[in-house]
């Protein structure tokens, strides 16, 4: 079943350099697929495949940051892949959209390599959480998918060398960690904190295939200015200005 129009809104991403239409109800995107785009250390040329990609704002910001890229995205819910097509059009990017359970992968993909696998899989522990009542929201929070498929899966989809980067709720750094350390290596992790006295609500792990160095933990990112928000205004620092509205980068080691 497709979206219409009057369910829609469009949104801008990076300032405007990204336009997407959204569901008024449902899953909404955020900064988050902003963030794990620019975490990504791609170069023109080379191939991402995205799991998960909803409607597009991963892939199509990290399009818009590096030009060249083949850009790849498997999407479980049909409506959303469709407009993930859509916003591809609108933004004139180049988005390979296919609409399929990544436990179920078509052959084609199965059969092709990545220098690139991205993913920002549900937040949320079905086994632990409450089903949302909108389809759309529920899987895009919670889902039926262990997050350690989501890694191995991926992890099988890379070339070698290649790097996997996963944006994820940070009380599920421990079982991604485990999953990850299974079948990936020079693992990385950036913690994402709102405020200096803030704990971290989100982290940043990227990981490279057959990577031998040994793990390292990053200084956390900082987003907004001050130790509290003081008024309506937009007090997102330098760094995260830089990154959500020009297409800047989130460097994972520093």
């Amino acid at each position: 079943m497709s979206f219409a129009d009057d369910q829609l809104t469009c949104d801008d991403f990076l300032g405007g350099r990204v336009r997407l239409y959204q569901p008024k109800h449902g899953y909404r995107a955020g900064v988050d697929p902003v963030l794990l785009a620019a975490a990504v250390p791609a170069v023109a040329g080379q191939r991402v495949l995205e799991f998960g990609c909803g409607s597009g704002p991963a892939s199509l910001c990290l399009g818009a940051r590096v030009e060249g890229l083949s850009l790849t995205g498997v999407e479980l819910q049909a409506e959303y892949a469709e407009l993930a097509e859509k916003n591809a059009a609108k933004n004139d990017t180049a988005f390979e959209v296919i609409n399929a359970d990544l436990r179920a992968l078509p052959a084609d993909i199965r059969n092709r390599q990545f220098d690139h696998v991205i993913m920002n899989p549900p937040y949320y522990d079905r086994s632990a959480s409450s089903k949302a009542l909108d389809d759309g929201r529920d899987t895009g929070r919670g889902g039926d998918t262990p997050l350690a498929d989501w890694i191995t899966i991926g992890a099988k989809r890379l070339a070698p060398k290649g790097y996997l980067t996963m944006i994820q709720r940070i009380d599920r750094l421990p079982e991604s960690l485990a999953a990850a350390h299974q079948c990936l290596g020079s693992l990385v992790v950036r913690p994402i904190a709102a405020r200096l006295n803030r704990e971290p609500s989100l982290f940043i792990l990227q990981a490279r295939k057959n990577g031998r160095a040994a793990f390292r933990l990053s200084p956390p990112f900082i987003m907004h200015d001050g130790l509290e928000h003081s008024s309506d205004r937009d007090d997102y620092n330098n760094m995260a200005t830089e990154i959500l509205r020009f297409s800047g980068t989130l460097p994972v080691t520093i």
